[in-house]
């Protein structure tokens, strides 16, 4: 079975509301933040909106082992300059942690960090000695490091930089792999030849470590280092790169998470723009590229 889904909200109701997008989407896994990815706030769980999103979610075939959340912006590992501002960083993901650890989640994917002002070699030590400290929280809650594409100092952009991390962890059960397929474009990686960069990750980590993979087309030409989503057909990977991606034998089991951009939100009306995502699930699940699917999507939302 194909597990497919998309960025979801957690508001208003919390894990309720993101289970209701889900469904809405004919998706059967989603991910999500437990608050704005770019402050501090955030709700306390509330238990009977978790208990009703619990019974949501097995009414509607949706394992809650299989869905993910993310983690925030704000947090950055590989950077110690401001020893305080580290410290944050690690504790408001381990604080991120235990509301995985109460919402019933397994798996938090997580932005590796950028090494700003300093060289990746020494941001790589800080993620990995910041790992060190927040993995012995973790209790059952894979951090799945994402592969990123390579922007400024951005760590993680290649799989020799996520390799290193965690084997450098002391105790790295824990840890896991987001792959993301705009990201691993623009970072350098030939899409077209997924099966490639496939036995490349072999080489170096296990593929019992993928625990998620983002599904997202690249406004970028390959090596581009610039992290530009597009919808599905759309840009330089294709659908059908895309697709033998999502269907790959080996990924079968893995949750597939849409973060494609909403149709409409570079025209001039910003009240006008509508979410791709039940329309390319269904395409991906179809296996049918639909040329039209823009203006579809747009008229479906009117």
């Amino acid at each position: 079975m194909l597990l497919i889904g998309s960025h979801v909200s957690f508001n208003p109701e919390q894990l309720l509301s993101s289970v209701k997008e889900a469904i809405s989407y004919n998706a059967n896994t989603f991910m999500f933040y437990t608050g704005a990815p770019t402050n501090t706030i955030r709700k306390e769980i509330n238990p009977e909106l978790l208990k009703q999103a619990q019974e949501l979610m097995n009414k509607n075939g949706i394992d809650i082992s299989n869905v993910i959340c993310h983690a925030p912006y704000i947090i950055n590992l590989a950077n110690n300059k401001d020893p305080d501002k580290w410290q944050f960083s690690i504790n408001f993901l381990r604080q991120e942690i235990e509301r995985c650890q109460e919402l019933g989640i397994k798996t938090i994917v997580l932005h590796p960090g950028s090494a700003v002002a300093i060289s990746k070699e020494e941001g790589i030590k800080n993620i990995i000695n910041a790992l060190d400290k927040i993995l012995p929280f973790s209790q059952g809650v894979t951090i799945a490091l994402e592969t990123m594409a390579g922007k400024g100092s951005e760590c993680g952009s290649n799989i020799q930089e996520i390799t290193q991390i965690i084997n450098g962890v002391s105790d790295n059960q824990y840890l896991g792999v987001c792959l993301d397929t705009c990201h691993l474009n623009d970072a350098g990686y030939d899409m077209s030849k997924f099966d490639e960069f496939l036995n490349e990750f072999k080489k170096y980590i296990s593929v019992d470590k993928i625990k998620c993979v983002h599904i997202n087309d690249s406004k970028n030409v390959q090596s581009s280092h610039k992290d530009r989503h597009a919808n599905i057909g759309f840009g330089t990977i294709g659908f059908d790169n895309i697709l033998k991606i999502v269907h790959h034998p080996t990924l079968i089991k893995i949750p597939k998470i849409l973060e494609t951009p909403y149709i409409g939100e570079n025209d001039e009306d910003k009240n006008r723009i509508y979410p791709p995502y039940k329309f390319e699930i269904n395409m991906l699940k179809n296996q049918q590229f639909d040329a039209d699917i823009l203006n579809k999507i747009r008229e479906y939302y009117k």
